[in-house]
């Protein structure tokens, strides 16, 4: 299981990333006509969320590398060995393979609406079908729970920090993102905040 983990994980992050984020990201431009990454680039509070997202997402991969160049000192570091079990492990893998295949169907059924951050120069489409039922940002809750499925997978601190923060900045883009799509939609975005909740079930 070790070894499986060992190369299972950093070739999970880049597939991820390079499906959901820079493929996704590649076939919505050429639809639209502009880079559907729109995260600023100035000094507000918002640009500083966007770069503490992206300098985490740089650390995780190159903590998730280590395992492959380093995989004896990084398996041990901060190793949480309660959870580390074959069960648990395995439940982990199920959730993060899980998670991807959840995402990339929430982004396809975006389409043209698919954005990197929050677009005000273009008045993007509301979509309420499909995953978008069940959860109002299905993409954010695929994340968090390939997240989590990580911290199952690879039991240590350090994972668990990754967790934690990613969560956090996934939670404060969400509501900046639910205020953008209120002033933009308005009536109709409030009668779907009501029926739908912010990630699944309840909440």
């Amino acid at each position: 299981m070790a070894d499986f983990i060992r190369f299972f994980i950093p070739i999970y992050f880049i597939l991820f990333f390079a499906v959901s984020f820079l493929g996704i990201s590649i076939v919505v431009a050429q639809k639209i006509g502009k880079n559907p990454n729109v995260l600023p680039k100035d000094d507000s509070a918002y640009a500083l969320i966007g770069w503490y997202f992206k300098l985490i997402l740089a650390a995780l991969f190159i903590y998730t590398m280590l395992l492959v160049w380093f995989p004896a000192p990084t398996e041990k570091a901060f190793k949480i060995t309660v959870l580390e079990t074959e069960f648990i492990q395995y439940a982990g893998v199920i959730l993060m393979i899980f998670a991807l295949i959840w995402v990339v169907m929430a982004q396809f059924q975006m389409k043209d609406s698919w954005r990197i951050g929050i677009d005000d120069q273009i008045n993007t489409k509301l979509i309420t079908t499909g995953l978008f039922r069940f959860s109002r940002n299905p993409v954010f809750l695929g994340m968090t729970v390939s997240l989590v499925g990580f911290f199952l997978t690879f039991p240590t601190v350090i994972a668990f920090f990754f967790s934690v923060i990613g969560c956090i900045l996934m939670q404060i883009q969400i509501r900046l993102e639910e205020e953008h799509l209120l002033k933009q939609h308005g009536q109709i975005y409030l009668e779907y905040k009501m029926k739908v909740s912010r990630m699944l079930g309840l909440y």
